[in-house]
């Protein structure tokens, strides 16, 4: 009977107060507490949805309390340091210390395990170098009639609906403050994004948003009333995120208000609809073409494409296409699936997608081996927030790096996890103004432009340690890591490299590329026959 006891109490107390306020009035409050217990009580015997609740009557509502701050109680109490759920609070910090311009440095020791496994680090010089700016920066999209001179450290893409008015308007004072681009997002470019006049990489998705016909189809005069606007410097053509890679979306019409419906240019009042895939194009020569098209309507501005890798065959299929038919991107970004989103489904954001390390490999040897590297860029994009993570980075292959969560936890982001609620604590992912209000853009802007400063300020200072004067002089032989405790092996040796214009003589000795190139398709997205013959297989 001891499950019950809380509510006989509240029913005992309640008639005993009740007795006692009949006599003395100033009992009254205290019948009204316990009579109020002692009704939640009978609703949870008397509720059949809660099984917990019938049988602990008030006692369960103790557990739903405990469990709702349970993240809040292990992210500032139980949580480590380096604990990364999904950002540590020492990554978190770092960001805040730059944001604020505060001092960033760390006393009496690393609180990293240098004999763990995974552990990294690049390697030092003994004739250190000496670089005077750290403004590093990048041309994409030479050959263009208006080519780029990039940052190698932006603001990567998060729509204006998932962040608030006044985050975007921070965002972008920063960008411009700092001369790095700001990113749209597949939402298109809202009022907020034009107000302080920073760079924008325009993102066009399935949805068309800002460039859609009634039926949602791509509109070219639409497009090239936007694409044409001085602020934006670049067309990012997105096939899939890394949070959600092949994963549509709706937006409820009744979160389609006045400002998304004509930034997005969709009804105000109805469902917003981004489907799975693109309806412009349906093979990897039509995506090329597409692009080509958008590079030309936009008056030749870089146009490149963003995506997430997924099956290795539909990436051959595009590089084949690049090769067949000598339509190229300026630049393709790689997002990993390490990515963030405002709301994706649990298995996508845990078990969908290649993570980012893996996929900008794929992506530069495959352009490596076709001697097409230099002449497209690559941007890579996936839990960056230091300057080793874009030296790691651009080690890797990338020639710039985009961070969206780092730039959030600049604008103040605690990493509530409460982006979907529309509950943000901080105004920064959410629609609601009295929330967003309280977000002070001039503030936030200076925080979002010293964050992108005293970071590549901090690049710069691992550069000269380890001789080098620009991040593109980077290499894999430059990272080292840790694979047992007894092992540490450069990067160069963990991951194998295509030679150059390998893959225009042969198949590599390389497991992804012996398994599907000479499958791959520049026609179309299907799957290799061996591969449906495996799944054919199961019906046998």
């Amino acid at each position: 009977m001891g499950r019950y006891l809380a509510y006989a109490t509240s029913l005992l107390l309640t008639l005993l107060t009740l007795a006692l306020a009949l006599r003395w009035p100033q009992w009254g409050w205290a019948t009204l507490v316990f009579g109020l217990l002692a009704l939640l009580g009978s609703w949870d015997l008397l509720q059949t949805r809660s099984t917990l609740r019938r049988n602990y009557p008030i006692l369960a509502h103790f557990r739903y309390g405990l469990e709702s701050v349970g993240p809040e109680i292990r992210q500032y109490f139980i949580e480590g340091d380096t604990a990364e759920v999904p950002f540590s609070r020492q990554q978190r910090s770092l960001v805040y210390q730059r944001a604020k311009g505060v001092m960033d440095v760390v006393p009496f020791g690393s609180q990293q395990d240098v004999y763990s496994v995974d552990y990294e680090w690049i390697n030092h010089s003994m004739a250190p170098a000496s670089i005077d700016s750290h403004d590093f920066r990048i041309v994409i999209g030479a050959a263009c009639a208006q080519p780029y001179s990039a940052s190698v450290f932006n603001i990567s893409a998060m729509s204006f609906g998932s962040l608030s008015a006044n985050a975007v308007r921070a965002l972008n004072e920063g960008a411009r403050r700092g001369n790095f681009y700001h990113d749209t997002g597949e939402g298109s470019i809202s009022p907020y994004h034009r107000e302080k006049g920073g760079d924008l990489v325009w993102e066009i998705g399935s949805g068309y948003f800002g460039c859609r016909d009634q039926h949602g189809g791509f509109n070219e005069e639409r497009f090239v009333e936007n694409a044409r606007s001085p602020q934006v410097r670049m067309i990012e053509l997105k096939l899939s995120q890394g949070a959600k890679p092949g994963h549509g979306g709706v937006l409820p019409a009744v979160k389609v208000s006045p400002e998304i419906a004509a930034t997005r240019g969709v009804p105000v009042g109805h469902d917003c609809v981004s489907p799975a895939s693109h309806s412009a194009f349906s093979t990897p020569v039509g995506l090329l073409q597409f692009v080509a098209r958008l590079r030309e309507l936009s008056g030749g501005k870089p146009t490149g494409f963003k995506l997430a890798i997924g099956h290795p065959w539909e990436w051959f299929g595009i590089a084949k296409a690049m090769r067949e038919t000598g339509l190229l991107p300026d630049f393709i970004v790689v997002d990993g699936a390490e990515g963030g989103t405002g709301a994706a489904p649990a298995e996508f954001i845990d078990h969908i997608g290649v993570p980012m390390h893996e996929a900008l490999l794929l992506v530069h040897n495959t352009l490596i081996g076709l001697g097409l590297r230099d002449r497209i860029r690559i941007g890579a994009a996936g839990r960056i927030t230091s300057a080793f993570d874009i030296a790691r980075t651009m080690a890797m292959g990338a020639d710039w790096c985009n961070a969206a969560r780092g730039f959030m936890f600049a604008l103040g982001c605690i990493q509530s996890m409460s982006c979907h609620t529309d509950r943000c604590p901080t105004g920064v992912a959410t629609q609601d103004p009295r929330r967003w209000r309280s977000l002070d853009v001039a503030d936030k802007s200076v925080r979002v432009q010293q964050f992108h400063d005293n970071t590549l300020k901090a690049l710069r200072d691992m550069l000269c340690a380890a001789g080098l004067e620009h991040p593109q002089q980077l290499g894999p032989e430059h990272i080292l890591r840790r694979v047992s405790p007894i092992e540490v092996r450069s990067l160069a040796s963990i991951y194998k490299f295509v030679e150059p214009g390998e893959l225009l003589d042969g198949v590599p000795a390389h497991a992804v590329f012996r398994d599907f190139w000479a499958d791959a398709r520049s026609d179309s997205f299907a799957a290799p026959r061996k591969v449906n013959a495996l799944c054919d297989s199961k019906d046998r």
